[in-house]
């Protein structure tokens, strides 16, 4: 019996489909409008449709799709120029994906160890519950069995510790340790914050060990916690850093970010990418930059998020049974659900609201860093009424 559809069986897809978006609002085939707070996983950082992101992919389209990096691409060195202005780094790579962005990140750390005579050294620490990725070496990365499982011996020299615990950390260091691996913000593991002193106290780690700091900003970057990336808000720099999802705002597009020192070990040769970096990812990562990086739009996601964080901590205290605790900083915001969280997924989306699961029983509200306030308090009102059919059923289970 032949199957119901040619696709691999690896997704489990809502029965929704959408034809087109207009700024925070998807519009599905028969004309119902979704609030979208999912934001394709973070993605959709300017929303749908953006008028200068499809004015700037339409006029690249015209001119140039694709070279390979057989030649110079100008919108590469504009790109890359103004992040390493806006941000720590100094040399930048360009991939296609998250996952792209951290094996660079990977290879970069290790090669640099090995360019100064120390290939022993390639080891990276990372936590538990954390997610860099799909490929065979950021599932190693992640270390999470769910992802592991069926896929041949895990990669080596990759060593998880517990989630914020310094003393099992300083215990994994070793003469083969080239780096530490971290996301300022657990996504996929559950909007966990990582306290600035725990991020400060890794970067004086790294600092007298001679390891490198990586950090995995593909989820938590681009404004999406009302600083360029989260780590700004510790105060400390990483060495070597992994962007996409928001960097893009829907076209696939990602970058490893690193010191000149992280980098020195990526010469000529060392790493490629038939796409990355191509013409029309870089007009509209350009064109991203162009929004996100000006005045007072930050403040605005800092102001939006300050109206979601007043509106959920409401519902929390209203509604106890639904929800067990808010997560999360800027617009990247968590609800740990104290009923199953596919229960309160499906009745978020039973009012047209659109959200995104995520380990420990939280669900992710991720929504587009344009979201005016009103368009907040209408997605919390959505979760007003989703958390009280929710506490009706409850009752009447428990009657």
């Amino acid at each position: 019996m032949a199957d119901a559809t040619p696709l691999y069986d690896t997704y489990a897809r809502a029965p929704l489909r959408f034809e087109r978006g207009e700024g925070v609002w998807l519009i599905a085939e028969d004309g119902t409008r979704y609030l979208d707070f999912a934001a394709g996983v973070a993605v959709n950082s300017l929303g749908h449709a953006h008028p200068h992101l499809v004015s700037a992919l339409k006029e690249q389209a015209d001119k140039v799709w694709h070279l390979s990096n057989l030649y110079e691409v100008p919108g590469q060195e504009s790109l890359s120029r103004r992040l390493t202005e806006a941000t720590f780094a100094d040399k930048v790579f360009f991939t296609n994906s998250g996952a792209e962005a951290l094996e660079c990140a990977i290879k970069t750390a290790r090669r640099y160890h090995f360019a100064k005579g120390q290939p022993e050294k390639f080891h990276i620490i990372t936590f538990e519950g954390a997610f860099h990725g799909r490929t065979l070496a950021t599932i190693a990365a992640g270390g999470q069995e769910k992802y592991l499982e069926g896929f041949g011996p895990k990669a080596p020299g990759f060593y998880q510790v517990p989630f914020g615990d310094m003393g099992a950390l300083k215990t994994a260091i070793s003469e083969e340790t080239a780096a530490i691996l971290i996301e300022p913000i657990q996504g996929e593991g559950g909007i966990r914050t990582v306290p600035n002193e725990f991020l400060q106290e890794l970067r004086a780690l790294c600092d007298e060990y001679g390891l490198l700091l990586v950090l995995d900003e593909v989820q938590s970057g681009v404004g999406r916690t009302g600083k360029l990336f989260a780590h700004e808000w510790s105060g400390i720099s990483p060495d070597i850093m992994a962007v996409a999802k928001g960097i893009g705002g829907g076209f696939p597009l990602g970058a490893c970010l690193a010191t000149a020192e992280a980098a020195s070990g990526m010469v000529t040769g060392t790493h490629g990418s038939t796409y990355g970096g191509n013409p029309l990812a870089m007009a509209v990562g350009n064109a991203v930059l162009d929004v996100i990086l000006a005045d007072g739009f930050l403040q605005h996601v800092r102001d939006v998020s300050l109206v979601f964080r007043q509106g959920l901590a409401s519902l929390a205290d209203r509604f106890p049974d639904v929800i067990e605790e808010i997560r999360g900083e800027g617009l990247m915001l968590g609800i740990k659900a104290k009923v199953p969280s596919a229960d309160l997924l499906k009745a978020i989306r039973a009012e047209r609201l659109l959200a995104v699961p995520a380990g420990e029983n939280v669900i992710r509200l991720l929504p587009p860093l344009v979201t005016s306030a009103e368009e907040a308090r209408e997605g919390l009102a959505r979760l007003e009424r989703a958390a009280e059919q929710l506490t009706v059923e409850r009752r009447q289970a428990s009657a």
